[in-house]
């Protein structure tokens, strides 16, 4: 990114304002609007950040795994490069999902774990995904690391609908069921839909944000390694 270009400056800037306001709007509404769900108290209102935390999770392993896929065709560092950005911010979304998940678990269900299948669910994914980074620190040279870290994100990503979506719902679980999704059907309205959307669209910006950050970043760092070795 050239930060002398006052384009992009002015982009940067107005993001940023966009995202304040947008979080800021999602915060008071959260915390002013109805409670939710009936049946819950106001516990449930971490629900419009655990979810999105999770959703963007899943965004972050699939850019992961579009470029990890490109990587294999390309064989260009730059495209390795953005697959370890994504899967580290995915890795970051699935830590807050897990965190806002146990604080919910605490005051709705007593304990801060109960190895619900959802929270068995999501420690094999961030176990997944943490192998993924300990293959990334074992191997080398970049070239072998890259592709071999490729060839694992496209295998890690199955965890994702496996462990994600597919097996929470072959089993029972603590967690409510149809609050989102109703027969096939999004089952939010009103303030609450708008709410959780508002808060859904501010965290899918958050990840494309620091996504754009990491691996521009990332590159500016190999161009600086890269010159002092000439």
């Amino acid at each position: 990114m050239d930060w002398s270009d006052k384009a992009t400056m002015k982009n940067f800037v107005f993001l940023k304002i966009f995202l304040f306001l947008l979080f800021g709007a999602v915060i008071v509404f959260s915390l002013l609007t109805p409670k939710p769900v009936s049946g819950y108290g106001d516990e449930f209102r971490i629900f419009y950040y655990h979810v999105p935390c999770a959703i963007v999770s899943f965004i972050a392993f699939f850019v992961n795994l579009v470029y990890s896929i490109r990587y294999l065709r390309t064989k260009e560092w730059l495209d390795d490069l953005k697959a370890a950005s994504a899967a580290e911010i995915g890795l970051m979304f699935s830590i807050l999902a897990t965190l806002t998940g146990s604080i919910f678990a605490k005051l709705a269900w007593g304990a801060y774990w109960n190895w619900d299948i959802r929270e068995t669910s999501i420690v094999v994914m961030l176990a997944v995904y943490g192998a993924y980074f300990a293959l990334r620190a074992a191997v080398e040279p970049e070239s072998r690391r890259a592709a071999f870290s490729a060839v694992y994100a496209i295998l890690a990503f199955i965890a994702v609908p496996t462990f994600g979506i597919i097996v929470p719902r072959l089993y029972q679980s603590l967690h409510p069921r149809g609050t989102i999704i109703a027969q096939g059907r999004i089952a939010l309205g009103g303030t609450v839909a708008l709410v959780f959307f508002g808060s859904l669209l501010a965290f899918v910006i958050l990840f494309f944000w620091l996504f754009n950050l990491r691996w521009r970043t990332g590159s500016l760092e190999r161009s600086r390694l890269e010159k002092s070795y000439e």
